[in-house]
């Protein structure tokens, strides 16, 4: 496991030591600081070498959001608030995770999974390269072309500037923007469902206006493609 280097950006004291205390249980991570506001942080990321930035979004003059849009090339994030009406647009700046304060060490944890898992996929040699056909795709993983049966697709998942690819038994990353591979599959078997899920339409269990059921996970349909949506499913004469 490759060792990540993590900046701590809050304003509240507490806060900081809360994320320090569930820091020092990790081995593969090393905090090179802490900072209570943006301008301070700017200046240790000019200074530093950081992979994971833990960043508060409601603090004074710069908001964390704000911060890290002004980041020409920011480390992977992880957005830390006390306010859940930050989570989509924290979301949409492609942060890794959104935790709510108080920040449990179990939620912790999965955050660092999940950035772990993101930042060895970064430092590979993976490359965006899938091949189509008829029924199959084959998409680069683990430095291997490997075949996926566009019905064993269950659904996929973005994961910043990778896919999580699911199917039954298994889950697949490879290096792939949802934009382009929704462009890639075939429309009569998958429908964009939200900003992070592609759904496989026949894996579909049930559905509402809301949510989507696949296998028992549950996968929430946005406002921008709900219509798009429900139009899918009557033309494919699943409504």
């Amino acid at each position: 496991m490759s060792n990540m280097k993590c900046l701590i950006v809050d304003d509240e004291p507490l806060a900081i030591d809360v994320l320090k205390s569930h820091l020092s249980s990790h081995e593969g991570l090393e905090l090179v600081g802490t900072s209570s506001n943006a301008i301070q942080a700017a200046e240790m990321l000019r200074n530093n070498s950081v992979d994971l930035l833990f960043l508060d979004i409601q603090m004074p003059e710069v908001t964390g959001i704000d911060f890290l849009r002004s980041l020409e090339n920011p480390p992977l994030v992880v957005f830390t608030t006390a306010y859940a009406e930050y989570a989509v647009e924290g979301f949409e700046l492609d942060a890794i995770d959104y935790l709510l304060k108080p920040i449990s060490k179990d939620r912790f944890d999965k955050a660092i999974t999940k950035a772990q898992e993101y930042y060895d996929l970064k430092h590979g040699n993976e490359v965006d390269n899938t091949e189509l056909e008829d029924e199959f795709i084959f998409v680069k993983a683990n430095q291997k072309l490997i075949k996926i049966s566009y019905d064993d697709i269950l659904y996929i998942e973005a994961f910043a500037d990778y896919v999580k690819i699911f199917i039954p038994e298994k889950r697949i990353v490879t290096l792939q923007t949802m934009k382009k591979m929704e462009k890639k599959l075939p429309a009569n078997k998958f429908c964009r469902v939200h900003r992070s899920f592609i759904a496989g339409l026949k894996h579909i269990e049930s559905y509402n206006t809301s949510e989507v059921e696949i296998n028992g996970v549950k996968l929430p349909i946005g406002k921008n493609y709900k219509d798009a949506f429900m139009e899918n499913m009557k033309s494919n004469k699943i409504l």
